[in-house]
């Protein structure tokens, strides 16, 4: 996949994501069909399926691997608005359905912009490792559990808010740190130093040794901060 990104125009593999990433977020626009007297269900159903079809009308591989995947992190990040503007318990959820969505999409599309030559759908990190994904199913399973038996302890907005910010100050740091590293940065460890690789110094890594990862990590404990364990919240009441 990364030699057939690499064949194609540059900057074509950044437009389409974008494209398809909104396409997805335009989810948000659901309410209008509820409201024009369309079931939420079955609004929904018929949106996620001409979705797909319209992608598969307009792409063939490997295009349509790359706009499926951006669209799937929009619809995300387009239910996640959904869900924070709700009167609901799982409105802080949706902050974190938001927050996660936006890096995946990211990651690809400032490899995209920044070093297209490293780039395959293995940029967008949805195969990061199976610890990645044990801890991600493990916090959703656990906010579920929580939100079911004690709804009313996942409202700490305070708490949820400061988790937000490590989120955003994260993500800024680690997105900083790619752009000023150029076509140094790769999500994959180099072993070896190449021919292309300089040392630097300017910028955020003037003031961090490694950046991405010092940003990586606000960024996954903002998260978890997002929707606090029900004993933490338990304490402070």
């Amino acid at each position: 996949m990364a030699g057939c990104a690499a064949r194609a125009p540059p900057g074509s593999e950044a437009r389409l994501s974008l494209a398809t990433f909104l396409l997805g977020a335009s989810v948000l626009a659901l309410p209008l069909l509820t409201r024009a007297g369309l079931q939420g269900r079955t609004g929904l159903a018929l949106y996620v399926a001409g979705l797909n079809a319209l992608l598969l009308l307009l792409y063939r591989p490997p295009r349509y691997q790359i706009a499926i995947r951006a669209c799937f992190l929009g619809f995300v990040f387009g239910c996640g608005m959904l869900l924070s503007f709700s009167q609901s318990s799982w409105n802080h959820f949706g902050w974190y359905m938001c927050s996660l969505s936006l890096f995946h999409y990211s990651e690809y599309l400032v490899t995209a912009v920044n070093n297209p030559k490293s780039l395959s759908l293995d940029s967008f990190l949805l195969n990061h490792s199976l610890e990645y994904t044990v801890a991600a199913l493990s916090s959703w399973i656990e906010f579920t559990l929580e939100n079911i038996f004690w709804p009313e302890l996942k409202q700490i907005t305070w708490l949820s808010a400061m988790g937000l910010l490590m989120v955003v100050f994260g993500e800024c740091l680690r997105k900083a740190a790619m752009f000023t590293a150029g076509s140094n940065f790769n999500h994959v460890v180099q072993n070896e130093k190449s021919e292309t690789h300089t040392l630097v110094t300017s910028g955020v890594y003037a003031w961090f040794r490694h950046p991405s990862y010092v940003g990586w990590f606000y960024w996954s404990i903002g998260t978890q901060v997002h929707e606090p364990p029900a004993m933490f919240q338990v304490r402070t009441k």
